[in-house]
């Protein structure tokens, strides 16, 4: 989901070096992968009110304002410290709608909608398909995917969490213990927690680590 990390350096060292289109360049080959990461942590009535792209370009405005401080001190990957601007802009979001609505953000249903399980806030099932399917197979790969949405938003907030990271960010094991403030042995078993709830609630057969 993130660019590739090699090119992501190469422009931050050109960045440093006081290059204005590599510090373009950086920011508008995240945008897409900021964006979808954004969407999968909007729920449904704040999608109703927030466009995600107007986020995406406050935080691309925050990441080139502080770039300079980042590149000082790279205390972590450039897409994590970008992903983690972005989570506390929308934590920043979800409190301000909660204090100018009357009703709760919390109070409604926060990403399924409807009776057919589609998401309005994101549609994770773009993310998923395969252009290639026959009509059959298609169907059946959108049943699944509605499946894995409804068990998705059983979880609590941790277990959804890592399992964004692993199963649709594509982070390592060692990028998620990182962002998380965890070890990575303690990020690795949360994980599989979390799997387990998972495969639990899609009736899956849940093997054990060898």
């Amino acid at each position: 989901m993130w660019p590739d990390s090699d090119e992501t350096q190469q422009l931050l060292r050109q960045a440093a070096d006081g290059s204005d289109g590599a510090v373009n360049n950086l920011m508008n080959r995240h945008r897409q992968s900021l964006q979808q990461m954004i969407q999968l942590r909007m729920d449904r009535v704040l999608a109703q009110r927030v466009d995600a792209s107007d986020i995406v370009q406050d935080v691309l405005i925050e990441a080139n304002q502080r770039l300079e401080n980042y590149i000082q001190n790279p205390a972590m990957p450039f897409h994590l410290w970008l992903r983690q601007l972005a989570k506390d802009r929308i934590i920043d979001m979800h409190r301000r709608h909660r204090v100018a609505q009357r009703r709760s953000v919390d109070r409604e249903k926060p990403m399924v909608s409807g009776g057919d399980g589609e998401r309005s806030a994101y549609n994770l099932a773009n993310d998923l398909r395969d252009q290639g399917l026959t009509p059959a197979a298609a169907n059946i790969r959108k049943e699944l995917e509605q499946r894995f949405l409804l068990a998705l938003d059983e979880l609590g907030e941790d277990d959804r969490e890592v399992i964004l990271m692993r199963h649709v960010e594509h982070l390592g094991n060692s990028e998620v213990a990182q962002a998380l403030g965890l070890s990575p042995a303690a990020a690795g078993m949360r994980y599989l927690r979390a799997l387990r709830k998972l495969r639990k609630m899609l009736g899956e057969e849940v093997e054990e680590a060898e």
